[in-house]
């Protein structure tokens, strides 16, 4: 049986930006908002994210994420139900996190990993190329819900997707190397409602007898705009949504692409205000609306619907 939200602790290891809804923020605010009590940690301390023009800041070192850990099992407050990582670029940084994850797991056997496998997009990694064989061989195993795109599930796979046919065996893949619950979240599959849509897709296997597997399929509108901040938050909500429906992922999916929906188009509505007729929105005037949108993540209309595959 869950526990109220209220009464889960989240544990999220993440970057950290002063302004602006990036990493921790994107992920502690709404996950607040929907009774959570979250515990942060910052994996980076920047001024803004690096898709402005400048950022300064501190990147916190696989020994000091040590350090902090150890002070709070220390006082014995390490007694978590959720954790919650994001974006890391170094590959000591990521083992002590997968250190720390079996730790909470061998006091809490139910504690519930959820890790969004950030290593690129459209072909290209953006983080180094050593930190691949220590997604696949040590932190997704150790997960129980993963969110890559559709680069990164290929990369942890080996397999290439070309139909749906091809993502519902690189979910079985995915789930074959432990995780639970693997939500694919964009991906270049041809959509049934037309271009301006992508598509996403999630798998989910229930513990029950017969060991069953739901997936589903969900066309998302496309928004000609780059947001910093959206995988923190989609990670942050698909935690909170299978939290509230552990055995309905069509509902969490629906719930969560929902709350992106209502964040996106809320942030390029102010940010097309902002901005002015004729010009592009710049980094600053496209930081999410995540307070403004409250309401939305509380309670989101339904606005994107999930379709069962087999």
């Amino acid at each position: 049986m869950r526990l109220p939200a209220m009464e889960c602790r989240v544990l999220s290891i993440q970057s950290h930006v002063v302004r602006g809804y990036v990493g921790n923020k994107s992920a502690s605010f709404p996950l607040q908002v929907l009774g959570f009590e979250v515990d942060s940690i910052n994996s980076v301390q920047f001024s803004n994210h690096t898709g402005y023009s400048h950022w300064k800041g501190q990147v916190l070192t696989a020994d000091e994420l040590h350090v902090l850990y150890e002070g709070i099992r220390l006082n014995n407050v390490h007694q978590y139900d959720y954790v919650l990582t994001g974006y890391t670029r170094d590959t000591s940084f990521l083992e002590m996190v997968v250190d720390i994850v079996q730790e909470l797991k061998r006091d809490n056997p139910n504690l519930v990993y959820v890790c969004d496998p950030v290593l690129g997009d459209h072909g290209s990694m953006y983080v180094p190329q050593n930190l691949y064989p220590v997604y696949k061989n040590k932190v997704v195993p150790v997960a129980d819900i993963i969110t890559p795109n559709q680069f990164e599930a290929e990369l942890l796979t080996g397999k290439t997707i070309s139909t749906e046919k091809d993502a519902v065996e690189v979910m079985d893949l995915l789930h074959a190397m432990g995780p639970d619950t693997v939500v694919i979240t964009s991906s270049d599959l041809p959509a049934r409602l037309g271009d301006r849509f992508l598509v996403s897709l999630g798998s989910q296997r229930h513990g029950n007898a017969l060991r069953t597997t739901e997936r589903v399929r969900l066309e998302v509108p496309k928004v000609d705009a780059v947001f910093v901040g959206t995988g923190d938050l989609f990670a942050a909500m698909l935690l909170a949504w299978t939290h509230h429906y552990p055995n309905d992922l069509k509902m969490a999916c629906e719930k969560t692409f929902s709350v992106m929906h209502h964040v996106i188009q809320r942030t390029i509505s102010y940010a097309h205000e902002l901005a002015g007729p004729g010009r592009r929105p710049s980094p600053p005037q496209l930081e999410l609306r995540m307070v403004q949108s409250k309401a939305d993540i509380e309670d989101p209309a339904i606005v994107t619907e999930a379709t069962l595959i087999s």
